[in-house]
């Protein structure tokens, strides 16, 4: 297989600094996902009257709440949840939009319109009303927000998908697939998806933060994960009456996720910096 010039490139760069900083964060909040149940002190769902609103302490490092749940078991458990949200969302939208953006980039003309003026209605709506308006019609559970927050980022990857497409049809390769009897979907899978790749995987790692976000927000308003579950958004809504009596609450779900956010981004923008064919020219 020949190297490509991008590839040996890449072979000599260092590794992109928010890329080492943001893949470190990630992986650590995975592996607190991961083993969550092994290193939360208490079950999530522990209620110990008798310790309600205790101030975080050698017992209970980050405190307990109303019922005395212990706050940091309770948000050891919620990355579960929180993850399994963004990253099956993200699942969801590529699968369904990377298809979607090729055929729209490939083949043009009335297809090409009916799927990007469908895409067009969708991204009228802001993604919270729109995530509201298919929960709206269903009760309440895990995988239907995240089906709906799916739904949802379906546009964006594939505007970014079509868009990459349509400057790869035109490429000399493609013209000789084409000129060798190629069959369409031979060309969209094997030509342009694995030179598509790069932008639409820096697309996905954004769509993650915004699905874990809209996950969290739709458990705050109570669509989403629902008691006694342990999923930040949820965690936060619950704390509101007790801001005051009890801020450390609030503060561990929320300090939690913004570290979350802040390292799936600083992992995207390593992978842009890492896979940017501008950037990439820059560098030789």
């Amino acid at each position: 297989m020949v190297e490509t010039r991008a590839d040996s490139v890449l072979r000599r760069r260092p590794l992109p600094r928010n890329l080492v900083w943001g893949g470190t964060l990630v992986l650590l909040v995975l592996l607190l996902a991961l083993i969550g149940p092994i290193v939360a002190p208490y079950p999530y769902d522990l209620i110990q009257v008798q310790h309600r609103f205790e101030a975080p302490n050698f017992q209970f490092p980050f405190g307990t709440d109303e019922f005395g749940r212990d706050v940091l078991s309770r948000t050891i458990y919620g990355a579960r949840l929180s993850l399994f949200i963004g990253f099956g969302a993200t699942a969801i939208c590529l699968l369904t939009g990377v298809p979607l953006g090729l055929i729209a980039g490939y083949r043009r003309g009335g297809v090409e319109e009916a799927i990007m003026r469908t895409m067009d209605v969708l991204m009228s709506f802001p993604p919270i009303l729109l995530a509201l308006l298919i929960l709206a019609v269903t009760s309440p559970s895990l995988w239907k927000v995240t089906l709906a927050v799916g739904i949802v980022y379906i546009p964006s990857i594939v505007r970014v998908t079509r868009s990459v497409t349509l400057e790869i049809a035109h490429e000399e390769f493609i013209l000789a697939a084409r000129a060798r009897g190629e069959r369409s979907l031979y060309i969209l899978l094997s030509e342009i998806l694995p030179n598509a790749w790069p932008p639409v995987i820096v697309e996905g790692s954004l769509r993650v933060t915004f699905a874990i976000l809209l996950g969290a927000a739709l458990s705050f308003l109570g669509l989403g994960a629902q008691p006694p579950s342990s999923d930040w958004g949820l965690m936060i809504s619950e704390a509101r009456p007790y801001v005051d009596q009890a801020p450390w609450i609030v503060l561990a779900p929320g300090l939690v996720l913004c570290i979350t956010v802040i390292g799936i981004n600083l992992l995207g923008d390593g992978l842009r910096e890492m896979l940017d064919p501008r950037l990439i020219k820059r560098a030789e």
